[in-house]
């Protein structure tokens, strides 16, 4: 299980409707102790070459200034997240074969420039499937 607090869960939706049309993308970073607790949200920059419409791309040195910053904070970094503009929230084969099967992904979906629902993802250690992890978020 994954439970999103207040703070990092507006800054990830302000950043999906900041982005709209677009994906945007981010890290989450907090605590593990049996459940996750993310206490924390890092919007990113999609560097996605492709329609970043359709598609998301953090640069690596994105990912180790994160780990980074887990570290300073004494937290953990827990995973990624990132939007699907006017599509639910799923998780796709691209975003499958792009993960990493120690992090939880969630994804929101943003219909019209606003929030619609989110879902989370647990890879397997292949990246060839994806369990649904149970999420709690503010409403």
């Amino acid at each position: 299980m994954i439970r999103i607090e207040n703070q990092p869960w507006e800054v990830m939706l302000s950043h999906a409707r900041e982005a709209y049309p677009d994906e945007c993308c981010g890290a989450m970073l907090g605590a593990v102790d049996g459940d996750k607790i993310v206490r924390m949200a890092l919007p990113m920059e999609n560097v996605s070459q492709g329609p970043k419409r359709s598609r998301y791309e953090l640069r690596p040195e994105d990912l180790l200034g994160a780990e980074r910053r887990a570290r300073q904070e004494g937290m953990d970094l827990i995973g990624i997240y990132h939007s699907h503009p006017d599509c639910d929230a799923y998780f796709s084969e691209t975003d499958l074969k792009n993960s990493c099967p120690w992090y939880s992904f969630v994804v929101l979906s943003v219909r019209g420039g606003g929030f619609d629902h989110a879902n989370c993802w647990l890879p397997n250690a292949d990246q060839t499937d994806a369990d649904k992890e149970e999420l709690i978020h503010p409403v």
